[in-house]
Parts: C-alpha cells; sequence; structure tokens
C-alpha cells in the first residue's frame, strides 16, 4: 500500500502507552473478510508495514521485528490499517500470499470460511481464468465471447431464477440462483468492477436510506 495521510495520521494516534509499547493487531482477509491471525505490533513495527506494503509483527519470544512470511514467503500484503475507537487495537486488512498458519490452514482460526467468503473466492478464481483461458475452462470460453454475450447469459439466468421462484421447487431456485451469482461476477470481471464495489454501493444505499429514516422520524417529533 501507498501510505497516506490519514494512514499516517492514524499510526501517529495510536495509544502504545496503555500496552506497555504493545498494540494487538488484528489482520482480517481484505476480499472475503475472514480474521486471519492476530498478532503484536510496536510503533517501529507499524512504521514499516506502512513502509513495506506488508504485515511486519513485534516477535515477543524473539525480541525482534518480524516480516510475515520472512522464512515461508507467505506474506500479507496491506491493503489498509485503522485503529479502534480507544487508539489500542489495529485492524489490518491484507491479502495472504499463502496459508497464513504455521499449521498449514488458511488462518490460525482453521479453514472455515466467512459467511459469503467463497463469492470473493469465486471472484479471484474468474479472475485467473480469464487471465490464465486455460484449455476446457467454461468460464474462459464464454468471456471471450464478449461482454454482449455474457450479458446475455446474465439476462437469461435473471428469467430462468424468477420462474423458477414462482414455479419451481427450492432445489431449482438455489441452482438458478448460483447460475445467475456466478455469470453475473463474469460480467462484473469483465467490466471491471470488483465485487467490492457493488457490495460498498448497497452499504451507501442503506445508509442513505437509514438516514432519511431517521430524518422522517425526527420530523414527527
Amino acid at each position: 500500500m501507498r501510505p497516506d495521510a490519514e494512514t499516517e495520521a492514524t499510526l501517529a494516534s495510536l495509544d502504545f502507552a496503555k500496552g506497555d509499547g504493545l498494540l494487538p493487531a488484528v489482520v482480517q482477509h481484505a476480499q472475503d473478510g475472514r480474521v486471519l491471525m492476530v498478532g503484536w505490533m510496536n510503533a517501529e513495527a507499524a512504521r514499516e508495514t506502512l513502509r513495506r506494503g506488508r504485515v511486519v509483527f513485534w516477535s515477543r519470544s524473539r525480541s525482534r521485528l518480524w516480516e510475515k512470511g520472512e522464512t515461508t514467503g507467505h506474506g500479507l500484503l496491506v491493503r489498509s490499517i485503522a485503529a479502534d475507537c480507544d487508539r489500542d487495537t489495529l485492524l489490518v486488512q491484507a491479502l495472504p500470499q499463502g496459508p497464513t498458519c504455521h499449521t498449514g490452514s488458511a488462518t490460525c482460526f482453521g479453514d472455515g470460511d466467512a459467511p459469503g467468503a467463497f463469492l470473493a473466492q469465486l471472484e479471484s478464481l474468474i479472475a485467473a481464468r480469464l487471465q490464465e483461458a486455460p484449455e476446457g475452462s467454461y468460464t474462459a470460453r464464454l468471456a471471450a465471447q464478449g461482454v454482449k454475450r455474457v450479458a446475455q447469459k446474465v439476462g437469461e439466468e435473471g428469467v430462468e431464477t424468477a420462474l423458477a421462484a414462482t414455479a419451481g421447487g427450492r432445489d431449482e431456485l438455489v441452482g438458478e440462483s448460483a447460475d445467475l451469482l456466478y455469470h453475473l461476477l463474469v460480467l462484473l470481471r469483465l467490466r471491471g468492477v470488483p465485487l467490492l464495489e457493488v457490495e460498498r454501493e448497497l452499504g451507501r444505499r442503506h445508509a442513505a436510506r437509514q438516514s432519511a429514516i431517521s430524518g422522517a422520524g425526527d420530523r414527527k417529533l
């Protein structure tokens, strides 16, 4: 990540004194939201994390800085850093370059997925298929037909999903919905729109709606 004024201000405001110079740093997967691990940072580790763009901790057992993945190659690429309301805990969003845990698990809390995490994994897989275009890949073959054809498939799957909802069974609806989501992800990737951007738009609309409801309630008073 590139240091910006906001991130540097965040680090400058941290309360390292409360924890005798150390703060817990929760590392979260930047795409699917899984908690990958928890480590400790002192002021130097936080600055190095910002400078390198890779997660750097303070090792309490070895009394030195250590960059995650310095021996295994399974580092953590930083996407954002935020502090909690008391300025004594860090939330680091990062992209793992392999299993995070030394046991080989995806996270230090096991291999379980967070709710909705597979959509982010599927998005990454689709991106890889579009870039590598392996022989026999349906995704690559579909994308090669162009945006218009993929958009047509999204329309077809939308109709089939609607029909399943009104005239089909539960399993049919689940299956058609999965087809629709998959083809929509392919279309978004072809147009260069990340799923996260769509999620943020939904959040923005929800916040605006909640604000409007709150404002209406105040007027009633």
